[in-house]
């Protein structure tokens, strides 16, 4: 079952989280086999970007969908893991071409260091005129050199954006994508941590924190297989056990991560709109009905003529709002 664990660190100014995606992650993985699935360092990439995507929805406190997208210039084109408010979570990815086993980030999506990491916050209920918030961040470092893990891109981002010291262990296979993230919080504004005090104010500024820096060393140490492997109680219990670690109830089943795809008939009909009547007539023309399938979950969407004729009639009756996200 997929769970999400948050606990804090007492007396200290750290947090941290640990999801795991089994079903949820299955359930993604299965729907996609009827077209071939994917390679297997697509899959462990995309799960990655599952679990990373699913810390961050529950570290923010976002009303509106988390959406992470890796745009490249290899044979990966396009990767998206989008999480929304209650943790339902659906992923997708293009694929054009080889993909080895154990090929690295750059050689999928960074091939001429063109690849993108973009952070997507779409507000669920957008005041008129409101526009998503996006953070977008390069696949290289300060110095122009390839990042190779999908941890390092996004500890760089949250660097860039929040101005937070992020420690973020991440893997995925075909059976389970997890991610342990452990955070810094800033002092200031913390009565229970904060003081007057040269040295606390020295702490509070990036990497300089000493317990915070322990705890993320500690974080860094765990393995790919524990992490896949092992439960969240043993996990904890062996990176913190020198530790004074308060956990929170986990989320869990109806509260927790699940597979989930927003898409609807509805919104494909605001599709069809957004291409033209004319467009679609001539689809119609060609193919005597236009199909759409969905990228995240695999449902096939038909509209024959009546069906085509009956989206245009609403467009007229009633004013469209902002596209989103199929």
């Amino acid at each position: 079952m997929s769970e999400l664990h948050k606990f804090m660190f007492e007396g200290l100014p750290v947090r941290g989280m640990l999801v795991r995606l089994d079903d949820a992650w299955q359930e993604m993985l299965r729907r996609r086999q009827e077209s071939g699935g994917y390679p297997a360092a697509v899959t462990s990439l995309l799960g990655e970007m599952v679990a990373a995507t699913s810390l961050m929805q529950s570290n923010i406190k976002f009303n509106g969908a988390v959406v992470m997208q890796i745009q490249g210039d290899g044979p990966v084109k396009l990767m998206v893991a989008e999480v929304q408010p209650d943790l339902s979570v659906r992923a997708t990815a293009k694929v054009q071409g080889e993909v080895a086993d154990d090929v690295l980030l750059s050689h999928m999506v960074n091939v001429n260091r063109q690849g993108r990491c973009a952070i997507t916050l779409d507000p669920k209920d957008r005041m008129p005129g409101q526009q998503p918030y996006q953070g977008v961040v390069p696949l290289v470092d300060g110095r122009g050199r390839s990042l190779e893990k999908l941890s390092d891109v996004i500890e760089h981002y949250m660097l860039q954006s929040e101005q937070l010291d992020t420690r973020l262990v991440l893997e995925a296979d075909d059976r389970v994508a997890a991610g342990l993230l452990i955070q810094r919080i800033p002092l200031q504004g913390e009565a229970n941590l904060s003081g007057e005090s040269a040295v606390r104010r020295e702490e509070d500024q990036l990497g300089q924190n000493e317990d915070y820096n322990r705890i993320a060393t500690l974080a860094a140490s765990l393995q790919r297989e524990e992490l896949l492997k092992l439960d969240v109680e043993t996990i904890l219990r062996r990176l913190f056990w020198e530790e004074d670690v308060r956990r929170f109830e986990p989320l869990t089943g109806g509260r927790g991560p699940r597979f989930a795809c927003t898409c609807s008939r509805e919104r494909v009909s605001g599709m069809l709109r957004s291409l033209g009547e004319q467009e679609v007539a001539s689809i119609l023309t060609e193919q005597g009905q236009v199909e759409v399938s969905c990228d995240f979950c695999g449902t096939q969407y038909r509209f024959d003529p009546v069906d085509a004729a009956q989206v245009f009639l609403q467009a007229a009756a009633q004013p469209q709002g902002p596209s989103r996200l199929q």
